[in-house]
Order: C-alpha cells, then sequence, then structure tokens
C-alpha cells in the first residue's frame, strides 16, 4: 500500500471519528448482525469496527498494511501476499485499504483466495461524489475515492458477486458540535434524500465460484473415432441369402 493516508489514529481519536466510528457500525452492524462460528479478518484499518462481533464466537483477525503504525491485537501485512492459507476465513471486511493500495488488483485477489468458497466480502470506501471525499483533513479524503458502481464493477472483475450496496456518514466533515450532535439525524435525513452524498460507500459481495473459470476456457476440442478392440467388437447379423442357404 501507498503512504497517501495519514493520520488514522488521531482522526479516529477525534469528536469527528468518534461520530464516524458510530456511524459506520450502525451499518456494519446491519449488514452482518451476527457473525457466531464465522473467522472474520479486518484489513486496512478496522481496529474500531471490529469489536461489533468481538463477543461472538469465531476467530478474529487483524491484518494492518505495513506503511500503516499497527496497534494493539493487529499484525503488519502486504496487502498483495496476505499471510493466510487458502479458504481460511469466512467474512473479510476491509476499510481504509482499498483505497490506498497501490496493488488493488492483488489486493482483492488475495481476498477471493483466503475466503471459503461462500465466504463474503464488505467494503468499506469513500464516496467520489460525498464531501469527505473532498477534504483532506480526514481519511476519507485521501487515497482514491470510488462511486457506487465503480466499486460495484470493480469487485465483479475480481470474480465477486456483488450483494448489497449501502452508505454511511452523511454528516458534515467538520468539527461542528451542532452537526455532530445531530449526527444521527444527518443520516437519517441522508439515508432517504441524499444517498449519492454519503461519505463513504460499503458493498458487500459473494466470491463468485462459477467466475474462476472464464468462459471459453474449456474447449470441448475434437471427437476422436477410435476402431473398437477385436473382442469387443459386435458380429453383424446374418443376411436373409446366408440363412437360406444353411436351411
Amino acid at each position: 500500500m501507498s503512504g497517501e493516508v495519514h493520520g488514522l489514529p488521531e482522526f479516529y481519536a477525534s469528536p469527528p471519528g468518534q461520530v464516524a466510528i458510530r456511524l459506520i457500525r450502525m451499518r456494519l452492524s446491519a449488514l452482518w448482525p451476527d457473525c457466531t462460528g464465522l473467522d472474520v479478518l479486518g484489513l486496512g484499518w478496522a481496529a474500531p469496527y471490529m469489536g461489533i462481533w468481538a463477543g461472538q464466537r469465531g476467530r478474529r483477525i487483524s491484518l494492518v498494511p505495513a506503511c500503516f503504525t499497527p496497534v494493539h491485537g493487529t499484525a503488519l501485512t502486504d496487502d498483495h501476499d496476505l499471510p493466510l492459507p487458502d479458504r481460511s476465513l469466512d467474512r473479510i471486511l476491509l476499510i481504509h485499504g482499498l483505497e490506498a493500495s497501490e496493488h488493488v488488483r492483488p489486493l482483492l485477489r488475495e481476498c477471493w483466495r483466503v475466503l471459503r468458497d461462500d465466504g463474503r466480502l464488505l467494503v468499506v470506501a469513500p464516496n467520489r461524489l460525498g464531501p469527505w471525499a473532498l477534504f483532506d483533513h480526514t481519511p476519507f479524503g485521501q487515497g482514491r475515492p470510488y462511486s457506487r458502481g465503480q466499486l460495484s464493477r470493480l469487485l465483479e472483475s475480481r470474480m465477486f458477486h456483488v450483494l448489497r450496496r449501502e452508505e454511511a456518514l452523511f454528516v458534515p466533515p467538520f468539527p461542528w458540535r451542532f452537526a455532530l450532535r445531530g449526527a444521527r439525524l444527518w443520516e437519517s435525513v441522508g439515508r432517504v434524500a441524499a444517498r449519492r452524498l454519503a461519505g463513504v460507500s460499503l458493498v458487500e459481495a459473494e466470491k463468485d465460484m462459477f467466475a474462476a473459470l472464464p468462459a471459453g476456457a474449456v474447449s470441448l476440442g475434437r471427437r476422436v473415432v477410435q476402431p473398437v478392440p477385436a473382442r469387443y467388437a459386435v458380429e453383424p447379423p446374418a443376411s436373409d441369402d446366408s440363412s437360406s442357404a444353411r436351411a
């Protein structure tokens, strides 16, 4: 990953960051309310959000890009070479990862590799059309933002099937007290009247096993006709003339 996203710990310790955590967690909880018995990976800067499933049975793993400062309970990794075996996870939450990655396609390929056949990926990325993407004093204004359509097409091109799309973070990206105090109202109004102006897009996608085999990859080839071995040969029925002669 590149070093394009800065100030994550400082942002999440600030009042706007705390509001962002609360609003995004609301959407994550709605999409994945119960991960009991599932193995979940938080990839990127997912530590503020992994607590949603902390009390549920199953493994919880947090991997942080090597360019970020690790926090307690996380491990550093390269985004294009995850230190996990094939088909070892049920869920991946990717946040503060895609927009800053210099290896977007290898990153998504790695996510596909480590997910089980019915595994799901939940991507949270800055919305290109939202005001949060216009100001770089927050992490959501750094890196490469995506429109919802761009994000969906990217996932589908990397062998994922998009299941659901959501939006969050309609509150203005400024430390205004009146705005932060009314964050839930901003969220409610925005989800009804201005979904395209959300701060982040959330896209849930499922590992597409059928996409792993491109159309036309299997060739039927030419049919080869071989002679039947003598021991399996079937004698033709006797003709009427030969039958008459024997009679």
